[in-house]
């Protein structure tokens, strides 16, 4: 018997807002030119701030070129703009004129070099949002997600363009829905999601447009521009650009100013603040906290704009969504990656050559096999981390209402106090990583990977875990009614878990315990090409790759099951 779940109930939302011309992303876009001078003009103002003398600036100049120069040469991507050498040299060529007149002989032209540096990273940054584009990109990331989703399921051709299930059947969004529709009227939207596969951005795109959202401004990184066909959707989803690459401090404090004052006209934002895909599979539980204390900059820049105390402002709410996938298609080389940097020299990563036959094998389950994902919205939070109520109100612990106002005064009046928001960064990034734990939605195919990898961990209690991933597949076999008793005990400490408010898993997690376990292993990994978990002949629980197992597995780290293998 096939365990599917529960339709959405929460289908059929209309638009909180009427007309594309209404969107803040649009207006933005509308109004570029001005948008990114004021960008280029506040990052001026904020990089002489952190570099106030002559001397700090100029060597930051210096610095900034130097890096460029070298990421040039070493890590040249087709997406970068073909004069950057030209741009690069030329900025060069001043900064050694500059130094040369030395002290006396300036004539801010240090001024003039860093207006240029900032102008280039604000045009590169910025995205450009077509309101056409973006309804055809719509239409097709639909059908994309349909075959993704569905599975032809029968043998004519046609069956490609035919779809068994609606994707509100196969997508399930979950919690605070109505709670993230009405405050995204009062108030400006930080979505904050687990990053887990290069389908993530895209997800969200749907997720956004399928609640009556308007389009949310997003970073992506860089690398993902390479490719036209994604550059394209990413612009026409209202994607701005990211460079990981850039690490100097022009280029950070544009980037964190874009965010900042698209922030504070109104602009609802998408972070990913895990920073890039998790590669380990786990929840994130490290955040990059530059652009997550862009918001709270923004909130502190709209209490400024308004100092009067009771005067109306507008707020800033930070909304928590984990992703849950049964398949993430990227999960060999990402959890190739996380071992190579954590086991060094101890881990030797398996050759692994894709031929015509197994891209056969990959393209016949993707267009045969249906799948779910999960995205669960967590509560909004204000920039502090607190809970709000639903007329966005902040609440302390006790449940009583506070002004988020009064984090920013000193002696009586609103201020800046770089070190106090530095602090208050951290407590959100900490509130973020256990709201993640607590929403997340455990699937069978995560607790089926869990269980067995731990147990071929207690089996073999004198290897470490690089030992293990190198163990012959020979060796492992779980008898499966032992599989099954294991599982039904962790699958009870979830239970009590989820009564504590702690997890929350999907509906086919309940029920008898071979048919969630046999659902379990229909679907960890469904797409790739050697399975991570399977039965035998025999009905035993064995793999075809551990390592990948491994990634699965880690899904439900994190909630100390460990002690109940």
């Amino acid at each position: 018997m096939e365990i599917v779940e529960k339709k959405n109930k929460n289908i059929g939302y209309e638009p909180i807002l009427d007309g594309i011309p209404n969107w803040p992303v649009y207006q933005l876009s509308k109004n570029r030119k001005e948008f990114l001078d004021e960008v280029t003009q506040k990052s001026i103002i904020r990089i002489k701030e952190l570099r106030p003398t002559r001397k700090q600036l100029i060597d930051e100049l210096e610095a900034t070129v130097y890096r460029e120069q070298n990421r040039l040469k070493r890590n040249k991507w087709r997406v970068d703009p073909p004069d950057e050498s030209e741009f690069w040299s030329s900025i060069k060529n001043d900064l050694v004129e500059l130094s040369s007149k030395g002290e006396a002989g300036t004539t801010k032209k240090e001024d003039e070099i860093l207006k240029r540096i900032t102008e280039r990273y604000a045009n590169e940054i910025a995205g450009s949002f077509k309101p056409s584009s973006y309804k055809f990109a719509r239409g097709v990331i639909k059908f994309g997600f349909r075959r993704l989703l569905n599975g032809a399921r029968i043998k004519k051709f046609g069956g490609f363009f035919r779809s068994k299930y609606a994707l509100r059947d196969k997508i399930h969004i979950v919690g605070k829905v109505k709670m993230l529709r009405k405050l995204a009227k009062k108030g400006t939207v930080v979505m904050v999601p687990t990053h887990f596969s290069n389908l993530d951005s895209v997800l969200i795109g749907w997720v956004i447009h399928s609640l009556g959202l308007p389009a949310f401004l997003y970073g992506a990184g860089l690398n993902l521009f390479n490719i036209k066909i994604i550059a394209y959707f990413m612009n026409s989803l209202g994607a701005y650009k990211v460079d990981r690459r850039k690490k100097n401090l022009p280029y950070l404090e544009t980037l964190k100013m874009y965010s900042n004052i698209a922030l504070q006209k109104g602009a609802h934002s998408l972070f990913f603040p895990g920073g890039t895909r998790s590669r380990s599979g786990a929840i994130e539980t490290r955040l990059r906290l530059g652009l997550l204390s862009t918001s709270i900059e923004a909130q502190r820049n709209l209490y400024l704009d308004n100092p009067e105390q009771g005067a109306e402002v507008r707020k800033i709410f930070v909304v928590p969504v984990t992703l849950n996938y049964h398949f993430v298609l990227e999960a060999p080389d990402l959890i190739e990656d996380y071992l190579h940097v954590k086991g060094q020299d101890r881990y030797f990563p398996e050759q692994d050559n894709y031929g015509s036959m197994q891209l056969l094998k990959f393209m016949f389950k993707f267009f045969t096999k249906g799948s779910n994902i999960s995205v669960s919205i967590g509560p909004c939070l204000d920039v502090m981390g607190n809970y709000v109520d639903n007329e966005g109100n902040s609440l302390d612990a006790q449940g009583r209402i506070i002004d988020t106002r009064d984090y920013f005064v000193s002696n009586g009046k609103v201020g800046v106090d770089l070190q106090r928001e530095d602090e208050y960064t951290r407590m959100l990034g900490n509130k973020i990583v256990k709201e993640y734990h607590r929403i997340n939605r455990a699937f069978a195919s995560h607790l089926v990977a869990f269980v067995a990898f731990e147990m071929w961990m207690r089996k073999f209690p004198k290897l470490d875990l690089f030992s293990i991933l190198r163990l012959p597949e020979e060796d492992l076999e779980i008898e499966y009614q032992e599989f099954k008793e294991t599982f039904k005990r962790v699958r009870k400490e979830i239970y009590r878990l989820k009564d504590e408010n702690k997890i929350n898993f999907a509906t086919h997690f309940k029920g008898k315990a071979d048919e969630v376990i046999k659902h379990g292993l229909d679907n960890v990994g469904t797409f790739h090409l050697k399975r991570p978990l399977l039965k035998n002949k025999k009905g035993n629980i064995i793999t075809h790759d551990l390592t990948v197992l491994y990634y699965y597995h880690n899904r439900m780290t994190g909630y100390d099951l460990e002690k109940f293998i």
